[in-house]
């Protein structure tokens, strides 16, 4: 375990935002398909290594898959490894064992593949998936949706997936669209659901990985409320959903400058609101940091999927805003806060990367030293990210 001591500070210049994670995942997953091609730049993170991993044990005819701590690696990679009509057994790391998986149970089974799980990690599938309708809850998770995408494609005849709950996270099921439609791959999205023509080939080519928005909302944040940051490499066009990170910014009054491939946040004077986080999960630790630096209440509302994460988001977040002495009420999707001035404190990290990150932001501003635990966690999605930050001028001590 590592200890960061963060010291009062202002970032201020350019940064580059490394590739996004989202989509890497998933041009992975259709470069494998396609039988080669490259897919870069990919950032040198734990979740990274789960599908690279992954990958590789399928090309060397390994039947054991360790999925690390990656959500997405596990949910993309267990329906896709059963379209290859491999058998294989899917284990993870830290808190991914504990992190439900329970929606394939019910669906493979009935489409020719055999489980063995209770619903949790270790699970083993044996069986060739088969194509037709695929009935599935919109409302856990987004990858089992992606996973299915993924998969369906690669069988034969054609296959619908149908919606029995409204889709949250919808932006995510979008880029997974959009990055089959880059290798050639058609999905059609319907009033049901998802229309898949099975047997469709993946175009073998060299992929180029966007800018990823989920991180790049860290260094915005602490632009708004301190300081005057520019993020580089953002594709303004991008199907992912924490691009919307820019409208929450305005929707505080931050003043925010949008260009060709970049945002510049500054120090604004920033005005609690109401966010639905509903398409946008990941972006709530560090939009609720924002509404603590903030006048008035924030409510943030829509998040209650947030409580199977690598910690329970909610949870994580609301007690440390109160180590930090911001009034703050936990709700049971999300939380309500009365901004004021945060002040230093012992965090703790909860081995969640988004956790430490966002109160990594929160400790450039407060009164006295901000110390969270856990501090190597940020290895699953940004192991750069305290370079970075102490680049723009932060003063971030790993321990």
């Amino acid at each position: 375990m590592s200890i960061v001591e963060i010291k009062n500070s202002i970032l201020n210049g350019n940064v580059t935002i490394p590739p996004s994670k989202s989509a890497a995942h998933r041009a992975l997953i259709c470069s494998y398909l396609a039988g080669g091609g490259s897919v870069s730049p990919i950032i040198d993170s734990n979740d990274m290594r789960a599908t690279v991993g992954v990958i590789d044990a399928l090309k060397n005819n390994e039947d054991v898959m360790n999925c690390i701590e990656s959500g997405s690696t596990l949910r993309f990679m267990i329906p896709v490894v059963a379209s290859l009509g491999r058998r294989a057994t899917f284990i993870g790391e830290g808190r991914l064992p504990e992190r439900p998986i329970g929606e394939y149970l019910d669906i493979l089974p009935k489409h020719n593949v055999k489980v063995d799980s209770n619903g949790y990690l270790p699970m083993t599938i044996d069986g060739q998936l088969r194509n037709g309708s695929y009935e599935v809850n919109g409302d856990v998770s987004s990858q089992y949706i992606t996973g299915l995408l993924l998969a369906l494609a690669n069988v034969e005849g054609d296959s619908a997936v149908i919606l029995k709950t409204p889709l949250q996270s919808k932006p995510y099921v979008d880029m997974t669209v959009k990055v089959m439609a880059d290798f050639g791959v058609n999905i059609t999205e319907t009033d049901f659901g998802y229309l898949i023509h099975g047997g469709q080939e993946f175009k073998k080519q060299d992929y180029i990985v966007e800018g990823d928005w989920s991180q790049s909302a860290f260094f915005l944040v602490a632009g708004a409320i301190g300081g005057d940051v520019k993020v580089s490499g953002l594709d303004m066009n991008s199907t992912q959903g924490d691009k919307a990170i820019v409208d929450v910014l305005k929707s505080f009054g931050a003043d925010v400058e949008v260009g060709k491939d970049y945002v510049i946040s500054r120090k604004s004077s920033l005005t609690g609101t109401t966010v639905d986080a509903t398409d946008i999960p990941d972006l709530v630790p560090i939009i609720a940091v924002l509404g603590a630096f903030s006048n008035g209440k924030t409510t943030i509302k829509g998040a209650e999927r947030l409580r199977f994460k690598e910690s329970d988001r909610i949870e994580s977040v609301v007690s440390n805003l109160k180590l930090m002495g911001v009034d703050v009420t936990e709700t049971k999707d999300g939380m309500i806060i009365n901004g004021s001035k945060p002040h230093g404190a012992d965090l703790k990290g909860y081995n969640d990367h988004r956790i430490v990150m966002a109160f990594s932001v929160a400790g450039l501003f407060c009164d006295g030293d901000v110390r969270i635990d856990d501090a190597q966690s940020i290895n699953k999605s940004y192991p750069t990210f305290f370079d970075d930050y102490n680049m723009l001028g932060g003063k971030a001590n790993v321990l």
